[in-house]
């Protein structure tokens, strides 16, 4: 069985398919999805799928990129629902440097508050860290992260710091990018990752692997990760995929 730790189902890419792809993922052998909120609207479509679907469940933030008219309103629905039964996560927050909006003070004021937030309704945190690993680092440092723990979703800096994250407890969340054969840097952080510190995820409908790649994504795409991963490790791939389901497991609560 294979865990789904990042995707985004509630996305208008399925808009025409959703039901019956996500009741398609347990037959092909996926047998846990979690469903990452982005803003207010997508946590609610998150906490539906949640009540719909028995195998998905959720967790609920709001990306970096959407932060700019978030309140503190807001925070206190976050924390409201982050308490379901089913939401494992706080998520996905973190910084995004891509591109100049919004600026660079909002997101860290709502990166620090979301972390707090998961300290408060005992959760672990999905992080989106792109271009902005200094920074991430520093409020994760202040902010005691280590005590909250989580995922580094979508890993995409160097080994050094995947170190830095690996002190601090944190798990990585692996993608179809490692099948891209320009992958050069995050092969190697692969290589250097614990086996045991490693979940796998889509983050569809985005990042498809080779043969799909620029294709719409989904979770039957995850075995192709899986196998990457695998040769990377120079072990199976039935151990790895039996490492990456209980390492999910153990970061989302589950054990």
């Amino acid at each position: 069985m294979i865990f789904e730790t990042h995707a985004h189902y509630d996305d208008k890419a399925f808009e025409q398919d959703r039901d019956e792809l996500l009741k398609q993922l347990p037959k092909a052998g996926i047998g846990r999805v979690v469903n990452i909120g982005a803003d207010i609207q997508s946590c609610k479509n998150t906490l539906a799928l949640m009540e719909k679907y028995l195998f998905v469940y959720g967790a609920l933030g709001v990306h970096p990129s959407e932060t700019a008219s978030l309140t503190e309103k807001d925070m206190e629905w976050l924390k409201e629902n982050c308490r379901h039964e089913k939401c494992v996560a706080v998520g996905e927050i973190g910084l995004d440097y891509h591109w100049p909006e919004p600026e660079k003070e909002i997101q860290k004021k709502w990166f620090i508050r979301q972390l707090e937030l998961a300290r408060e309704v005992k959760l672990p945190v999905v992080i989106h860290s792109r271009e902005a690993a200094k920074d991430t680092v520093d409020i994760m440092r202040d902010l005691r992260a280590e005590e909250i723990g989580g995922i580094v979703h979508c890993f995409s800096y160097s080994r050094e710091t995947a170190a830095v994250f690996l002190d601090m407890g944190f798990y990585f969340g692996i993608g179809g990018v490692i099948t891209f054969k320009n992958a050069k840097k995050l092969k190697e952080a692969v290589e250097y990752i614990p086996l045991d510190r490693i979940v796998v995820e889509t983050d569809s409908p985005y990042l498809a692997p080779e043969p799909n790649r620029g294709k719409r994504n989904n979770s039957l795409n995850l075995p192709y990760i899986i196998e990457e991963i695998a040769g990377i490790k120079n072990v199976s791939t039935e151990e790895t995929e039996a490492a990456v389901w209980q390492n999910a497991e153990k970061v989302y609560k589950f054990v």
